[in-house]
């Protein structure tokens, strides 16, 4: 028997039968993305049920230079949380899915890794706190994938990305020893925050198996507004005047452009527009308040903003939910644009920022030269308008084949990042650099920030065996 069939056997006896799969059809679905762009090989899927067994499938496969990818709820969308062609293994966290401490007074929570985005919402409800952190597959993403990815999602206009919600850590390191940093302390000058290298490092340093997060006061009453627009510069202008007005109560804003809207129209059941008639753009905007219980009080605050800033001539016009099922079909537009591109037809998916200042002007120059590279080209910037970050895609041409528009999509790619580097910007806004963006990250960052990232990823993992491929 080989070493590495020896740890293939080790690792199975370990987890017992119910710890692992390794028949291809059971594999199949932790072997590919969510886009379906990424499909892998691995000799097997663990399941492990704690962090002392996951530290111990770690040590048996760094004793045998077999490489692991550790994988949560598997929605990322560059290729992060599936394996490449190295054959290893892929460490699943989804059974270590509990919730471990709550402390109302202290504002924390305590979950292991694999607990699903939605479940922590819910637990700190349910304590009278809340855990603001919201995305579109908070359903099924999990809290691990969450912190390796430094998740952002719609709140991080008043909330920070996830790395302003983790109080502490606890990960297994590529050799299978265990750091435990769960300490919820806001303050400790120690050394080094080394939980800062977990956050957003894509599972390349090592396995989050737990963590300490940040809750906030309960949310007392909340609201939506959606605004019509006529450009994406007059979006930017409310979003100015919308924060003046608002303040704190602001917490998402979102746009998106008319095909986006009608992409969602026409592909997911039970939409409907809001409007009356259709405009070129669309802002959504969320309201929360802390203080005063009575949702008439916030619903007559954003009814009474909503005409104010149409008076002001900053949009066309409003629409404020009046019912929490309104509010939620204004944001099932939102939410549901990922899936109705999908169901179009290819796309081609650039998760950027730049500079608030810029970002009217990136839409305009980006859209411009992608049209004289791919006449017709249908671009889909939507997004976190409110942090700078759009999800910048395009949908081919009408009537072109899947295939041959994928045939441009490492030119279009090149053109976007390049005008967003020029500008200051991010090619990775929130959704990492995972498998796709690597090259990309090679060609546009400088040396010095490489040998960093190299010189980080060598210390923790000299081996190279944690997620290989991946970021760097």
């Amino acid at each position: 028997m080989s070493d590495r069939q020896a740890a293939l056997q080790a690792i199975k006896n370990l987890l017992g039968p119910k710890g692992y799969m390794a028949d291809p059809r059971t594999m199949a679905p932790y072997l590919v993305d969510w886009r379906q762009r990424y499909f892998g090989a691995a000799a097997l899927v663990a399941l492990p049920r704690s962090t002392e067994e996951v530290a111990g499938i770690v040590k048996i496969c760094a004793g045998a230079a077999l490489s692991m990818v550790p994988q949560g709820g598997n929605t990322g969308l560059v290729g992060g949380g599936v394996p490449g062609s190295e054959g290893g293994i892929v460490i699943n966290l989804s059974h270590m899915n509990k919730i471990l401490k709550i402390d109302p007074q202290a504002m924390t929570i305590e979950v292991e890794a694999g607990a699903i985005l939605e479940t922590v919402q819910k637990a700190a409800r349910e304590a009278g706190r809340l855990f603001p952190l919201s995305l579109a597959a908070e359903g099924s993403c999990q809290i691990g994938g969450n912190i390796s990815t430094n998740a952002g999602g719609i709140h991080v206009l008043r909330f920070g990305t996830m790395r302003r919600m983790v109080l502490g850590l606890e990960a297994v390191l590529p050799s299978g020893a265990v750091w435990s940093g769960l300490s919820p302390l806001a303050k400790d000058n120690a050394g080094y925050d080394l939980k800062q290298l977990f956050i957003g490092a894509e599972g390349t340093l090592g396995i989050v198996t737990r963590a300490t997060l940040r809750l906030f006061p309960p949310l007392k009453a909340k609201t939506s507004l959606m605004f019509a627009l006529t450009d994406l510069e007059a979006v930017m202008a409310l979003l100015a005047a919308a924060q003046q007005h608002f303040g704190e109560r602001l917490v998402a804003f979102e746009t998106l452009p008319r095909l986006a809207l009608d992409l969602v129209l026409e592909h997911i059941p039970g939409t409907r527009d809001p409007f009356a008639e259709a405009h070129p753009w669309y802002a959504l905007i969320e309201l929360w308040d802390f203080e005063d219980p009575d949702p008439q009080a916030l619903q007559a605050r954003a009814t009474d903003g909503a005409a104010e800033l149409l008076e002001a001539g900053l949009a066309v016009d409003a629409i404020a939910a009046q019912s929490g099922a309104q509010e939620a079909a204004l944001w099932k537009l939102r939410e549901s644009v990922a899936e109705a591109e999908r169901a179009e037809g290819a796309g081609l998916k650039h998760d950027v920022s730049v500079p608030l200042a810029r970002l009217a002007e990136l839409v305009a120059r980006a859209s411009s030269e992608v049209e004289k590279l791919l006449p017709g080209a249908r671009p889909i910037p939507f997004g976190h308008a409110g942090d700078g970050n759009l999800h910048f895609n395009f949908a081919a041409p009408e009537g072109m084949a899947d295939e041959e528009f994928l045939a441009h999509r490492q030119a279009i790619a090149g053109l976007i990042h390049d005008l967003v580097t020029e500008m200051g910007g991010s090619i990775a806004a929130e959704h990492g650099i995972g498998r796709a963006k690597r090259h990309e990250l090679k060609r546009l960052k400088g040396d010095a920030h490489l040998s960093i990232l190299r010189a980080v990823k060598a210390a923790l993992d000299p081996q190279n065996l944690m997620n290989p491929g991946v970021l760097i």
